[in-house]
């Protein structure tokens, strides 16, 4: 009967094989991991060996694992990467001053990326954020689609610099408060003052004025968190 030192070494050796098969495209993104007696067979090893392997590859993001379903092959990408961390920042969340922490450095990024915008957005990156604004006011009075289109409006600033990190980032954000932000209460005129920001962080990036654009985001996002705040106390 293997020990356990035994097991996690075989399993260590599952893993690094299954690893470069996914990483050399020979197991493919979105496509079924081997079932586990073909694993079985494959690697001379137990079933218990083939789902501590599982595990390990779902917690190195490279396999997306779901309770009675197949793991999928999950292509190594920015996504991944932050997605394998989610455990982990979930708990650091229930910390004191854990979500504060986390949207305070959303503050800073969004900040550094709105003075991007003012200075080198594109007309095709105007055109978006101000699709995206446009769509954002028209959902002021459904308050589940303006949480949607609020999400939306700042996707598109993580967007604007090309960098596949960022959109990365910003789906991790979304993932990360949206326990916290789908609980706030949704009223109209609350939707109708963070849509009133939204204009005015556009108009900043329109003038070209990253001063301006920094300044509304801050007020924008700190006046977002003063919302969480009176709803949820401090966090």
């Amino acid at each position: 009967m293997q020990g356990s030192e035994e097991k996690g070494r075989a399993a260590d050796l599952v893993v690094r094989k299954l690893a470069q098969k996914i990483q050399s495209g020979e197991l493919a993104d979105g496509q079924p991991l081997p079932p586990e007696r073909n694993l079985m067979e494959e690697f001379g090893i137990s079933r218990t060996v083939v789902r501590e392997a599982v595990v390990a590859l779902s917690n190195k993001g490279l396999i997306e694992a779901r309770p009675r379903h197949r793991p999928v092959v999950r292509k190594p990408g920015y996504d991944a990467a932050f997605d394998s961390m989610e455990s982990v920042v979930s708990h650091l969340l229930h910390e004191p001053g854990g979500v504060r922490n986390l949207f305070d450095s959303r503050i800073l990024i969004e900040s550094a990326l709105v003075r991007e915008a003012a200075k080198h957005a594109s007309k095709d990156d105007i055109v978006s954020l101000k699709e995206a604004l446009t769509a954002n006011g028209a959902a002021i009075h459904d308050s589940e689609a303006f949480y949607q289109t609020d999400i939306g409006f700042h996707r598109v600033l993580y967007n604007i610099p090309r960098n596949p990190v960022l959109p990365a980032i910003n789906k991790a954000y979304t993932s990360w408060l949206a326990p916290h932000w789908s609980q706030m209460p949704r009223l109209p005129d609350r939707n109708q003052n963070n849509y009133e920001s939204h204009q005015r962080i556009f108009e900043a990036i329109l003038m070209r004025d990253p001063d301006a654009a920094e300044t509304a985001l801050r007020e924008h996002l700190n006046d977002a968190w003063e919302q969480v705040r009176k709803t949820f106390g401090e966090l």
